[in-house]
């Protein structure tokens, strides 16, 4: 089932790469490794949250970068050296990066590292010539209003 042809859509859509492109890289194999774990939360409207459980890391050792609609997280780990031999290691201390698509106008407007859990605050802002707008009706035969003019002419002779 991964093996759909997006052709025809391309050949009668005009203004719609961006949209094809997207479906596209999510048919795309990616690997299972969803480390750290996360939610997306919706907190509002046009307002949304990411959360990574990044226990361990300081908040230097993490960057938050946006790049051509594209959220990327990353953490370094650390590279001391174990005091001990691990019998069991539960708790990954590992250097990690997770992507997120972002939707066109959505800017991240704060990231905060607190309890082993980072926040990363996003906010959708349409530009005001992409917000509707109504359009008042007028009354009357004239369209344009007071600059319709009226041409006299006078009888011929």
């Amino acid at each position: 089932m991964r093996d759909l042809n997006l052709d025809p859509f391309f050949r009668t859509s005009i203004g719609f790469d961006r949209l094809f492109d997207l479906v596209n890289q999510s048919l795309r194999v990616e690997t299972d490794d969803h480390y750290p774990p996360c939610n997306i939360l919706r907190t509002g409207d046009n307002a949304y949250r990411i959360l990574l459980a990044v226990a361990g890391f300081k908040p230097e050792q993490i960057t938050v970068t946006v790049n051509q609609n594209v959220l990327i997280v990353a953490g370094e780990a650390d590279k001391k050296a174990d005091d001990g031999q691990y019998l069991y290691r539960g708790i990954a201390g590992r250097s990690f990066e997770r992507r997120f698509n972002l939707a066109e106008y959505v800017e991240v407007k704060s990231a905060s590292l607190d309890k082993g859990m980072l926040e990363i605050e996003l906010q959708r802002e349409l530009p005001d010539a992409m917000k509707p707008r109504r359009i008042e009706i007028k009354s009357g035969n004239a369209v344009g209003g007071d600059n319709v003019r009226t041409i006299e002419h006078s009888k011929a002779a």
